[in-house]
């Protein structure tokens, strides 16, 4: 629990973010404040490509010092930003990273898909006690839309990316341009996104951030709520494939910044294992996050280059 379509001329090449091209790793540069390159899609100058890594570079910066700062917390007492201030800090990476790796237009519709997606499963989960079990939201987490916190959209898509280049670094060398290949990405990014709500939901819950109303067997936590995520991502990452069938071709980057949110979630997986009030979780996190993170970045750092 947390947790557009883009108009596009036939016949153009498949886009090589959701599909075959998966190889070629690389950047568009845009800027993703400007509405000229959002709507346009036009090519932006090498300042403009470097302006955007670099902001990327600052915010990854910025993300891997608040969970330190969270994995040292048992120890040490360091400056954070609180929950809101974290998913603002990690969404801003996510959209700039992929803005930068996939291009403005891309990230827009993967973006907006996700936001869409899962502010409307949350608002009917809440309402009815559906897809992931009865919850509500306490108001830890600011101004709600409905009944869900504004900041919720956000916090899917800043654990929804960095699942999906995950996915994509396991499934290096297959041919996800093809519609199995497609479903297997989704399903990949959908069980890499669940794996991290699973040492994420118990903690979050117990601070009081949620409710569950009936409790579940799970540290508290129904079920229900996981299969829920899993049926929510799968569709967003389905759907943002679907949405995006069509685009240019990416640019080259270094195999590093393409590795910076695997990078992140690997990092995310030792944080769970260090300070979690749950010593059981530490375990789980280990396996359920830690795993694909590895795996993820030894096919990055060693697979070859198709």
């Amino acid at each position: 629990m947390l947790s557009p379509s883009a108009y596009l001329p036939a016949g153009s090449p498949p886009h090589p973010a959701l599909g075959g091209g998966c190889a070629k790793r690389g950047f568009s540069g845009i800027n993703l404040l400007s509405s000229t390159a959002l709507l346009g899609g036009r090519t932006e100058e090498p300042s403009m490509r470097r302006s955007l890594i670099a902001a990327s570079w600052i915010f990854f910066s910025a993300t891997m010092y608040l969970i330190l700062a969270e994995a040292v917390a048992p120890w040490l007492r360091l400056p954070g930003l609180g929950n809101i201030g974290f998913t603002l800090v990690f969404v801003l990476f996510a959209l700039l990273h992929c803005g930068a790796l996939q291009g403005a237009r891309f990230t827009m519709a993967f973006f907006s898909t996700a936001a869409v997606v899962s502010y409307a499963f949350e608002e009917i989960g809440v309402r009815t006690g559906l897809i992931y079990g009865p919850y509500r939201y306490s108001d830890m987490l600011g101004a709600k839309l409905g009944h869900v916190p504004i900041i919720i959209p956000l916090a899917w898509f800043m654990m929804i990316y960095p699942s999906w280049m995950v996915a994509r670094a396991i499934l290096r060398g297959a041919d996800l341009g093809s519609p199995l290949g497609m479903i297997a990405l989704a399903m990949v990014s959908a069980l890499a996104v669940t794996g991290w709500d699973m040492v994420m939901d118990p903690g979050m819950a117990r601070a009081h951030n949620w409710i569950w109303e009936n409790g579940g067997p799970y540290f508290g936590v129904p079920l229900r709520n996981y299969f829920g995520w899993i049926l929510t991502t799968f569709l967003i990452y389905l759907l943002a494939a679907a949405v995006w069938r069509n685009g240019n071709s990416e640019k080259s980057a270094s195999q590093t910044f393409a590795a910076l949110p695997a990078i992140v979630y690997a990092f995310f997986a030792l944080r769970y294992v260090t300070a979690n009030s749950l010593p059981a979780l530490k375990v789980i996190a280990v396996f359920s996050m830690g795993f694909p993170g590895l795996v993820a970045l030894i096919r990055l750092w060693t697979a070859p280059k198709a």
